[in-house]
């Protein structure tokens, strides 16, 4: 069933290159430019996705699985992966579709953050996750939307319904996607458009998943891992390995389709080395805290999981800490 992750890939890759859609610009953008439009974006991808993951949880065609919660290497990941996808230009999702579009820079950003990220979870560092994830806090769960064994949730935390915490979660994000002012940029699909495809992707992509043996949904850091274990260890290619290809497919489809390809180089060789130290520490980071900004931020903050809440604001904290570093003293 591998080749599923194929499929839903090669379709997130075109929303992404379609959408524009990069959680590093995203977090930055509203720090440094006081530009809201893909804040928006996630926002309202956020709120959709964590009813239509529930919706199918509550029918019984997946079962949420939030990650474990980890104080320590949410907060120290979250925070190494924030400062680290500044340098590289891009987070996680966005160094991987635009390797597709040509860029080169994202080439050498997305082969460290896999190495690193290898090397953190199986590889040379691989001392460091053993240690860290003693510290996991997991809860057994009664509740059939759930699996067996998973991270504390907002809900599970209060003990309420999945779908009280849920709708307010939804409410508040929709309040803030449609009831403040949205700056504006040129994008094939907008933000309400990219929004949506990813909302009603992401169940598909959990199911699909599922049925390959992987209870989650879309992610990165996994895949790339997966892909350098091909080589080091002789694995197969897994259902989340070829989400990774089918990402970078999609995105090259789309954008020679759209006639945007084309082989990007900085004007200044050193970026490549501010790219390779980027991509190493979202590597480093993503690994630690358990997952990126797909698999915490994207997918995990849907599940209203304590982890992925605690990892994104460490994300941003990081992000913008970078961002400042850089960009915030010349504006």
């Amino acid at each position: 069933m591998a080749w599923t992750g194929l499929v839903i890939g090669f379709v997130f890759g075109i929303i992404l290159q379609k959408g524009r859609v990069c959680f590093n610009s995203a977090f930055r953008d509203v720090l440094i430019f006081k530009d809201n439009y893909l804040m928006k974006l996630a926002a309202l991808a956020l709120a959709l996705q964590s009813i239509t993951l529930l919706l199918f949880a509550q029918f019984g065609a997946i079962h949420l699985a939030p990650k474990p919660l980890n104080w320590i290497a949410n907060i120290i990941g979250g925070y190494i992966f924030g400062l680290g996808m500044v340098l590289a230009g891009g987070c996680a999702s966005g160094v991987t579709y635009r390797s597709g579009e040509g860029m080169t820079t994202a080439w050498f950003a997305a082969i460290f953050y896999g190495l690193t990220a290898y090397a953190t979870s199986s590889g040379i560092f691989s001392g460091w996750s053993k240690w860290v994830s003693k510290f996991n806090i997991t809860i057994q769960s009664t509740n059939p939307v759930y699996a067996s064994k998973i991270g504390p949730t907002v809900s599970t935390v209060l003990n309420v319904s999945p779908w009280v915490a849920t709708l307010v979660f939804a409410a508040l994000l929709m309040w803030y996607a449609f009831g403040t002012k949205t700056t504006q940029r040129p994008t094939k699909f907008n933000w309400v458009i990219a929004a949506i495809l990813i909302a009603i992707l992401a169940p598909i992509a959990w199911w699909t998943s599922a049925k390959s043996g992987r209870n989650y949904g879309l992610g990165i850091t996994g895949g790339w891992v997966n892909l350098f274990s091909v080589y080091t260890a002789n694995k197969p290619i897994n259902w989340e390995g070829a989400e990774i290809i089918g990402i970078i497919l999609g995105a090259l489809v789309s954008s020679l389709a759209s006639k945007e390809f084309k082989f990007r180089m900085p004007k200044d060789p050193k970026t490549y080395l501010q790219v390779m130290v980027g991509g190493a520490l979202m590597g480093f980071g993503a690994a630690t805290a358990g997952g990126c900004n797909i698999g915490h931020f994207l997918t995990g903050v849907p599940q209203l999981a304590i982890s992925s809440l605690i990892a994104s604001v460490f994300f941003i904290l990081g992000n913008w800490t970078m961002a400042w570093l850089l960009f915030g003293k010349e504006r």
